[in-house]
């Protein structure tokens, strides 16, 4: 790895640390400077995986206060976060990285209008029976955490605008909720990955320093940013990653 290399890596990892922490899509940064630097599709995957993982600890860490208001929610959903985040990593292993790479643009296009119409949506679905069943949250959790073990460009996206949707809470809290949640399931993806010999270790290596800085700054920036904020912020880069793929 050469010195421009790294300093291509370490400045990606530290933007997706921040980038994870306020928003989601943070493997859109890093994931295309792995790919520039020489390593394969299914590899880069794998590595950046491991390597923004510590960013999300350092998040979930920043924000105990909003997790502690929400014990109950991330006990309950930390199941389908682990199952969902297995799965999916079983199915990078498995697959053609080329199926979901198919959908992930529209997936991330149909979280950012979730996020865009959080209030309506939210009112219209407390007027559906059975809506606030637990349920309902632990299957919607294990369908984006397997898609977030698959490939995880977007997830936190996703997760945010389902949290905002189905959660009582404020928009910090389903964020709280939302980091913890890409910690486990990146968590998991990481072993399984890092058990089949796919990732690459010297990468990670450097990536997990730099994004374990950037996912702690990004988590303090995040909880100063009002709800309507964060919430056009997380569109943006959500619309940005998507044409980005797109394209």
């Amino acid at each position: 790895m050469t010195l421009a290399n790294a300093g291509l890596l370490a400045a990606a990892s530290m933007g997706a640390g921040v980038v994870n922490a306020i928003a989601g899509g943070g493997t859109l940064l890093t994931f295309p400077a792995l790919l520039a630097i020489g390593v394969g599709p299914v590899a880069a995957n794998a590595t950046n995986t491991v390597a923004l993982w510590p960013g999300q600890l350092s998040g979930a860490w920043a924000y105990r206060r909003h997790l502690a208001d929400e014990k109950k929610v991330a006990l309950a959903l930390a199941i389908p976060s682990l199952v969902g985040g297995v799965l999916g990593s079983l199915l990078v292993l498995w697959l053609p990285e080329r199926i979901f790479a198919a959908v992930v643009p529209w997936l991330i296009v149909f979280a950012c209008l979730l996020l865009a119409f959080q209030g309506p949506l939210k009112r219209l679905l407390e007027s559906v029976p059975g809506s606030d069943h637990p349920a309902t949250a632990w299957l919607i959790q294990l369908a984006v955490s397997v898609y977030g073990g698959y490939f995880g460009a977007g997830m936190g996206i996703l997760m945010l605008a389902a949290m905002g949707i189905l959660l009582k809470s404020s928009l910090q809290h389903a964020n709280g909720l939302k980091v913890l949640f890409s910690f486990l399931i990146n968590g998991v993806a990481a072993l399984v990955f890092l058990g089949a010999g796919a990732a690459h270790l010297p990468e990670a290596a450097l990536m997990a320093v730099a994004s374990g800085l950037g996912g702690w700054g990004g988590a303090h920036l995040a909880q100063r940013l009002p709800p309507a904020a964060m919430r056009w912020v997380a569109i943006a880069v959500g619309m940005y990653a998507a044409a980005r793929m797109l394209w």
